[in-house]
């Protein structure tokens, strides 16, 4: 049998909610074939996390070269990239690597707006890698740091998403996941072309570890599917809404989405 193949490029959750164990249940809920490339072991749980480990950049352009030269790849997604070392030689390796389809989710940021990576980090991301997204998935603090600009409002995030799509990547997905009251859940699209505002239904769970992850390895694995950018970002935020809907309630933090929601039951 013959199947479309992701990779993720991103750190592993030991606590299973977000990261390359989130990225993967995701790309098999999509029929999708996963393939990854670690950057970074975290010791992680649903309180947090407390020891991070970093792989060596070369360590990390094995896997990739590992994975395309022998099973091939129709999309990939970065996750947490961690450092600068790791972010240029991922930039530099992609720049010559057939992979065509690339989300990139920016993690900079968290959703409280807490700093995730180093100014040197980030530098290297915007400058090199962001150039080469397919998709780019801000979320509202890093869009605010992209577009150097405050985000409140939709018109703000319209703004935002057309000034951050000017720097290179293709398109555009502002994440208003962050944001409380009427824009939680509204996502901005632009991709050079089309400006629309994206809406679902909001779900009411302490439960959302890993949307982050799982909405890009979504998009990722609809790209790898043939679906069209914009149309896979759609089906993506359908998914995520659904796995919220089953989020899990384990640890004593926050949870997990459902990653495998149609085996949980209702």
């Amino acid at each position: 049998m013959t199947v479309p193949v992701a990779l993720t490029i991103a750190g592993s959750d030991s606590g299973g909610g977000a990261g390359i164990q989130a990225d993967l249940r995701t790309f098999a809920f999509h029929q999708v074939h996963g393939t990854s490339a670690l950057t970074c072991v975290t010791a992680q749980n649903t309180l947090g996390v407390t020891r991070v480990d970093a792989l060596p950049p070369e360590a990390v352009i094995a896997q990739i070269e590992a994975v395309t030269s022998d099973i091939g790849v129709q999309a990939a997604k970065t996750g947490m990239l961690l450092n600068q070392g790791i972010i240029e030689a991922i930039a530099t390796h992609l720049k010559e690597s057939p992979i065509t389809s690339l989300v990139v989710d920016p993690v900079m940021v968290s959703r409280t707006g807490a700093k995730l990576i180093d100014d040197d980090a980030i530098a290297a991301l915007c400058s090199q890698l962001l150039p080469l997204a397919s998709i780019l998935t801000p979320n509202r603090y890093e869009a605010q740091m992209l577009a150097e600009m405050n985000i409140t409002t939709l018109s703000d995030m319209q703004i935002a998403a057309q000034k951050i799509q000017s720097f290179g990547p293709a398109a555009v997905l502002l994440k208003g996941g962050g944001f409380k009251g009427d824009l939680r859940g509204v996502d901005v699209w632009f991709d050079g072309q089309q400006l629309e505002t994206l809406t679902t239904e909001q779900v009411d769970t302490h439960n959302t570890h890993g949307t982050g992850c799982t909405l890009s390895s979504a998009i990722a694995a609809n790209l790898a599917k043939g679906l069209a950018p914009l149309a896979a970002a759609i089906a993506a935020k359908r998914y995520v809404t659904n796995a919220l809907h089953h989020a899990l309630s384990i640890g004593k933090g926050q949870g997990p989405v459902g990653h495998f929601y149609p085996l949980l039951g209702s």
